[in-house]
């Protein structure tokens, strides 16, 4: 739509309805997810059988909520572990390679970007079958001819993070490229020229200058690790991950714990997103 032209009102009437259907059915089932966090009901959908905090802070022995529930409880904090490994490596590998793609000596860029970005059009039950084999085959070739345990390569928290690892650094990459591209190669000129050499220009004009995008590819790293099920779902082993646990328990049938977990969730990454939109504009502002 055209602000600057005029349009009928039936037309400006179309637009507002789509955009009200459209946030309706993005936002209604996170709603509805969360309003039956506090359902007094043994099964987590509807009806309403009345108010409860039981899902939060109950003790059992019907209902345990999830600040009690050790399986649940367990199982974020083996996400939270891997989702901290796989943005630390990510991120740091991924500042790197974005460094390697920008150099104008680098041979064969255009081929090797091509096979980073490999790992975004895989499926992901097929890129984490095909870890899962590799690693397999590598740690039965090194116990049967070198007489080596390799168990890092059996699933588990390391797989689960290489396997992650494997295709989130294209994502930190790519997001870290775009800001470099824009990058005014004239600033470090200007800071050689001062008398700085190539660490402090690095540290102090290229490094600070990214520190956006850095901090971003990170926090976009945390959350798909975080929240990643295809790959994982091969690689995990005994201590699995939230999005494994909450599938199985969905699976098998569960409680409205997994609502008050969702509750938790998405309350969380919505104060996040709003501070960190209010400091950004606070930052533009200034």
């Amino acid at each position: 739509m055209i602000r600057t032209l005029p349009n009928s009102r039936a037309y400006t009437t179309a637009y507002r309805l789509f955009i009200a259907v459209f946030f309706i059915f993005l936002f209604s089932p996170l709603l509805i997810t969360m309003i039956l966090a506090f359902n007094n009901s043994m099964f987590p959908s509807l009806p309403w059988k009345g108010f409860t905090l039981d899902w939060f802070f109950g003790r059992g022995p019907d209902k345990i909520g999830i600040f009690h529930d050790d399986s649940n409880l367990r199982s974020i904090f083996t996400s939270i572990r891997v989702a901290v490994a796989v943005s630390a490596l990510s991120t740091l590998v991924g500042t790197m390679a974005a460094f390697l793609f920008e150099h104008e000596d680098f041979k064969f860029k255009q081929a090797f970007y091509f096979l980073m970005l490999a790992p975004l059009v895989i499926p992901g039950v097929i890129l984490g079958i095909s870890i899962l084999l590799f690693t397999n085959a590598v740690g039965l070739f090194f116990e049967d001819k070198l007489g080596l345990d390799m168990r890092f390569l059996a699933p588990g928290y390391w797989l689960v993070v290489f396997g992650q690892f494997s295709f989130i650094t294209t994502i930190t990459t790519m997001t870290i490229s775009a800001r470099l591209k824009k990058f005014d190669r004239t600033l470090e000129e200007a800071a050689y020229n001062l008398g700085a050499n190539k660490l402090e220009v690095l540290r102090f004009i290229t490094l600070k200058y990214l520190r956006p995008s850095i901090v971003g590819a990170a926090a976009i790293a945390f959350l798909m690790s975080f929240e990643n099920f295809n790959t994982t779902l091969f690689l995990v082993g005994s201590d699995q991950t939230l999005p494994i646990n909450l599938y199985l328990q969905v699976r098998d049938g569960s409680t409205p714990v997994i609502n008050a977990i969702a509750f938790i969730l998405i309350t969380f990454t919505s104060i996040v997103a709003v501070a960190n939109l209010y400091g950004g504009n606070k930052k533009n502002q200034t």
